[in-house]
């Protein structure tokens, strides 16, 4: 005959506290056979995430300039005239419409970009974004569904200067 297979319940559960620094959880008290109460206790030796530094640029955001950050990027609003942001990642939301040179370490597209993309690592247009312009990289990664119009260059890194021409934008 089979023996039903006996088992512990174990958990324990976040709540949230004013003191952020502090995590806080939930655990039974007393002994695994008896139904017991719960206690909340301070946990000091868990280490907190921290969140990456990064910078978004919300939907309704309309930005016409020179954009540049040390920061990673998430463009969701609206980015005219150049980006360069030659050491970090920068993303272009779904909601993001750019219309901008754009220099950055590695660049997503999953919005729209109008205007000449250099990635110095890769370039990464996902499925439903929209380019209208040239690319230069040495990688790129093009999802199905992704749109683009323009001229690809790829190898090693590619001069800036070309690219910078008032008329590539």
């Amino acid at each position: 005959m089979l023996k039903k297979p006996e088992y512990r319940e174990t958990a324990s559960a976040s709540v949230p506290l004013e003191d952020e620094n502090n995590p806080t959880f939930v655990k039974p008290i007393g002994s695994d056979n008896e139904k017991s109460p719960v206690a909340i206790s301070k946990n000091k030796d868990i280490p907190r995430v921290q969140p990456q530094n990064i910078s978004v640029f919300g939907s309704t955001l309309v930005f016409r300039g020179e954009l540049s950050a040390d920061e990673e990027i998430l463009i969701q609003g609206k980015v005219e005239g150049t980006i360069a942001h030659h050491k970090k990642n920068l993303t272009v939301g779904k909601q993001g419409r750019v219309n901008a040179l754009i220099h950055a370490s590695s660049v997503t597209i999953e919005g729209r970009v109008d205007g000449d993309i250099h990635g110095d690592v890769f370039v990464r247009l996902t499925e439903g974004s929209e380019v209208n312009g040239n690319i230069f990289c040495p990688r790129i990664m093009m999802d199905d569904g992704a749109r683009f119009n323009g001229t690809m260059y790829m190898g090693p890194r590619t001069s800036l200067s070309v690219a910078m021409h008032p008329t590539a934008v």
